[in-house]
């Protein structure tokens, strides 16, 4: 199930992520989508309107670690 609101991310959700193009720290995600073995985030900077997705790997076999995200 993809989120969208801020209020609705999940507690691990990553935060304050520097914008990938001016570095200016953004609060959270503007979008989450959580896919097999992987959650995309998408980064909306509102210093300087730029916008990307990082997508964060994790491991199966280590069930009982949270994903990790740039």
């Amino acid at each position: 199930m993809a989120q969208s609101a801020f209020s609705e991310l999940p507690r691990e959700t990553p935060r304050q992520n520097p914008c990938a193009q001016c570095g200016e720290p953004i609060a959270a995600p503007v979008w989450v989508e959580p896919g097999l073995h992987r959650v995309t985030y998408l980064w909306s900077c509102p210093a300087c309107d730029y916008r990307f997705e990082a997508v964060a790997f994790f491991d199966d076999r280590k069930p009982d670690r949270e994903p990790l995200a740039a």
